[in-house]
């Protein structure tokens, strides 16, 4: 062994020897394995005096973590018992209140006085996803199995990003890449993917690869190791008027900017339009513009409409462009019995985006990013000796690191894994089409509200929709009256739904993934949606 002679300030060599083998001895022959023998008592509170030390979890502190755990447990039992609505109607500068004072960085006595402040502060006024009445965005109830899976990624602390911090964690993500990539239908031994944190990073991790396999085919231009090309500011993306907002931020991430995003029409049916596409593509072309990437969505936020992904293939196919899938919430359809050939063309696509934490019931945040041809992640892998040096790479050692924008990245495949090995994919597909199900359900029973204007019929389980009093009434006066609604839903905590705007005017939303919910929830929930604009037309008269 090589010693480099570095003298430590204030410390001679023999003295720091001494002290090294007595601790050495210490250590090897003491009876109390949590106490520390101090090396430098000169620098401060002896180790073994520092209360974290008794706090961290190991083997000889797993009674007091099962004992915290079944205190948190307690407190969540009686939040869930209590919920009798999904939210309770609290406004923020309400609850601002309760936060002035407080030190975050003071301790209280114990975990149960913290405990009982994250009651009071946070669980008091959750909004409860579970709750049927819980209609507003796409945040799905959570199985057990996905929880007790959560509950072993945290407490081991796994970070998968290279082998030797995760051992068989790597094996478990790469088995379900392979998984739902042959759900797909993406070509086995080539294709691979990567968790990510939702459909946003994965739908920039797609266009970042687009936009870098464009960069080389057209520049002959290396943007990993050059940066953007002059030609740049040339290349475009396509994607339809009701794609996720997501789309035009990847594109200013990635220095193209929000203009080099070409919006598509859409047709009747909110979704994608093939012959404006095909025009846009042409008037593109013609005007010495690059089409970089089509993006087809499977599963629009506000009306879950599915482009029209085999004439999009197609399309990408004739012009050699990079066709990636937004599915972050109609990825659920890959397990389906019903409707699977919704998805019919996604597995045509260079890139996929798919969100668990939507139509799969898991916790946030699960989702994947899908990849066709895996030779194009060495866009993304980059080697530090310390961390994934090219010898290991050479060697076989699977370090997902290499196929991410993330360095350290927690275990989310775990919960995923252990809900597909307790309840098996059938039974989340079954969950994902009972949600479809009752959307077009609720769609017939809003379609005969005469005080109810339906927007479109779903495809998924979205119902975008307002209160009309009568057809003559001035949109403006549409537009409060169902801003007031939504406002004095959430304020009474009944029932929790979204807003969007559409063409500039107001509208409520249904966002339907829990199972639980009824059809008599849906009527409850437009009841009331009725008496409040009614309520606020005679108010505001």
């Amino acid at each position: 062994m090589r010693v480099i002679n570095a003298p430590l300030k204030g410390v001679a060599a023999e003295t720091l020897s001494e002290k090294l083998t007595e601790t050495s001895l210490s250590r090897r022959h003491t009876d109390q394995p949590h106490q520390k023998t101090m090396l430098f008592p000169e620098s401060g509170m002896p180790l073994k005096d520092a209360q974290l030390l008794n706090h961290l979890l190991n083997g000889q502190t797993f009674s007091d973590y099962h004992s915290g755990i079944q205190k948190g447990l307690k407190i969540l039992a009686e939040a869930f018992a209590g919920a009798d609505k999904p939210f309770s109607g609290i406004y923020p500068q309400e609850l601002e209140k309760a936060f002035k004072g407080i030190n975050p960085g003071q301790p209280l006595p114990d975990l149960d006085s913290a405990l009982a402040e994250v009651r009071q502060l946070f669980l008091n006024d959750a909004v409860y996803f579970h709750h049927p009445k819980y209609m507003a965005h796409l945040n799905c109830p959570i199985t057990i199995a996905a929880l007790v899976g959560e509950l072993i990624a945290s407490s081991v602390n796994t970070a998968v990003e290279t082998w030797d911090q995760s051992g068989g964690a790597t094996l478990m993500e790469q088995t379900l890449i392979n998984w739902v990539a042959e759900k797909t239908g993406f070509p086995g031994g080539s294709a691979d993917g990567v968790f990510t944190s939702g459909g946003s990073q994965s739908n920039l991790m797609g266009l970042l690869l687009a936009r870098d396999a464009a960069c080389d085919k057209h520049f002959n231009h290396s943007v990993k190791r050059l940066g953007l090309p002059e030609g740049a500011h040339k290349l475009r993306i396509f994607a339809s008027e009701t794609s996720h907002f997501s789309i035009q931020k990847s594109a200013s991430i990635l220095g193209l900017g929000y203009d080099s995003v070409i919006t598509v029409p859409c047709d009747r049916f909110y979704c994608m339009n093939p012959e404006a596409l095909s025009a846009l593509l042409d008037q593109t072309i013609g005007e010495g513009n690059i089409p970089m990437a089509i993006v087809a969505t499977a599963g629009t936020t506000d009306f879950g409409s599915i482009d029209p992904m085999p004439f999009i293939a197609d399309l990408c196919k004739r012009y050699n462009i990079w066709m990636h899938v937004d599915a972050a919430y109609g990825g659920g359809l890959l397990l389906s019995q019903k409707h699977r050939q919704l998805l019919s063309g996604i597995e045509s696509a260079d890139s996929a985006t798919i969100d668990f934490h939507k139509s799969f019931f898991q916790p946030v945040s699960c989702g994947v990013f899908l990849l066709r041809n895996k030779a194009h992640f060495a866009t993304t892998t980059y080697h530090a000796e310390y961390l994934n040096p090219l010898s290991q790479s050479e060697e076989g050692t699977p370090n997902l690191i290499n196929k991410s924008i993330q360095t350290t990245r927690r275990f989310d495949a775990l919960k995923l894994w252990v809900t597909l090995r307790t309840y098996g994919e059938a039974s989340i597909g079954q969950a994902f089409d009972q949600a479809i199900s009752l959307a077009r359900q609720a769609f017939l029973l809003l379609l005969a509200e005469p005080l109810i204007e339906v927007l479109h019929r779903p495809q998924l389980s979205t119902l975008v929709f307002r209160f009309q009093p009568r057809e003559d009434y001035p949109d403006e006066r549409v537009d409060k009256v169902n801003s007031a609604i939504r406002k004095g839903l959430s304020r009474s905590g009944k029932a929790v739904v979204a807003g969007t705007k559409i063409h500039g005017r107001q509208y409520l939303k249904f966002t339907l993934l829990n199972p639980a919910t009824t059809l008599e929830d849906i009527h409850s929930v437009m009841e009331a949606i009725k008496e409040y604009g009614l309520t606020f037309m005679e108010q505001n008269r």
